[in-house]
């Protein structure tokens, strides 16, 4: 086991045969990283950002920088595959500091902020630079730690930034204030001259944070009034929300116009239907009244005028039958007829067709003067 040497430096790690035990694994074995396009070269890296490569080889130098391309172009359109990218950079060239902040910045936009933190202080020890103060300080934020922000913001590192940064830091801050709920305070943090000369995106950004600070403090009336220099497009761009579209307008229905629509087509429909159900039944009463009429003039024979007619009839169900189903043919409809006329039969109680013999017995009696039997 390898221990520490008495000048305090780690010791070398020896295996049971005394060779030196790698501290990579072989170039067959390590990790690759994301495909890179092939129009992708490292001339595309920006010429500040090519220079503290040159500590690397050039075969490794040519990829780590290529890594560091997609790592730019992704960023913003596709952060979790630029976060790849960069870990396939650290990999390879983790020792150079423009490696460890696109490893820190690809962590920070994708919500990995302990180890976005943990990468930009590597870079701030590598280079010495506070330049990324604001990304830190908004990391402490997302680890729920607003008091750690709000010291870094005090630290003498932010006197000395750049005023545009400064103004990042101060909204950093306003947002620490209102994580704990002091809402003045956050208001008043983005009152500093820098802040109030903002121009452009940045000055977008100032009155988004100051508009959300004052309605945080009740004062909605000047969170408007601070949002009502801007366009609905420039807020939009400052919070990373879509601008209004005309082509993406909302259509609304009016269901009950539809619905009264429905109802009123309904009613029609069963109009309709009620109409043609009071036809049949209007044909139907018809054809019935040709049946009754029919077998009342085979009746009335037994009573005086009508005798002579029903005499010259062979018989009374064969009367009937011919002058119901006349009737209902001229109607269209036989079939019911024929279902009337067998009914009619039954309820009038006049004879079955098999007591053809006896019925005839009873015309002849009636022709003989016999008395009609009630």
């Amino acid at each position: 086991m390898g221990g520490r040497a008495q000048d305090g430096r780690r010791s070398d790690d020896r295996g049971a045969s005394g060779d030196r035990r790698p501290t990579r694994p072989p170039q067959d074995q390590r990790v690759s990283g994301p495909e890179i396009p092939e129009d992708v070269v490292f001339g595309d890296l920006d010429r500040a950002a090519r220079a503290p490569l040159r500590t690397l080889s050039k075969e490794n130098a040519n990829q780590v920088g290529r890594h560091l391309v997609m790592v730019g172009r992704l960023l913003d359109v596709d952060p979790e595959l630029a976060y790849e990218h960069a870990q396939a950079a650290v990999r390879s060239g983790g020792r150079v500091d423009v490696v460890r902040e696109a490893a820190g910045l690809a962590a920070y936009r994708t919500g990995r902020y302990a180890e976005a933190l943990r990468e930009l202080r590597t870079v701030r020890r590598l280079n010495g630079s506070s330049e990324h103060l604001a990304i830190m300080a908004d990391c402490e934020r997302g680890l729920e730690r607003p008091e750690r922000a709000i010291a870094l913001a005090q630290s003498p590192e932010a006197q000395t930034l750049p005023a545009e940064t400064r103004v990042e830091l101060a909204i950093v801050v306003s947002g620490a204030r209102l994580d704990l709920g002091e809402a003045e305070a956050a208001a008043a943090a983005l009152g500093t001259p820098e802040a109030r000369a903002a121009s452009g995106a940045l000055a977008v950004r100032v009155a988004v944070a100051k508009a959300a600070a004052l309605e945080a403090a009740g004062r909605g009336s000047d969170a408007e009034a601070e949002l009502a220099r801007f366009t609905a497009e420039q807020l939009a761009e400052a919070t990373g929300e879509d601008a209004p579209d005309e082509a993406d307008e909302v259509v609304v229905f009016d269901l009950a116009e539809d619905e009264d629509e429905l109802a009123v087509d309904e009613d029609a429909r069963e109009g309709t239907a009620r109409v043609g159900a009071e036809h049949d039944v209007n044909e139907h009463d018809v054809n019935e009244r040709d049946v009754v009429d029919a077998r009342d003039a085979g009746a009335a024979g037994a009573d005086g005028p009508g005798v002579g007619a029903v005499d010259d009839l062979p018989g009374d169900e064969d009367a009937v039958e011919p002058v119901a189903a006349a009737a209902t043919e001229d109607a269209g409809r036989h079939d019911v007829a024929q279902d009337e006329v067998a009914t009619d039969e039954v309820v009038s109680g006049e004879v079955a067709p098999d007591e053809a013999d006896e019925a005839s017995g009873d015309s002849t009696d009636l022709e003989d003067g016999g008395e009609t039997q009630a």
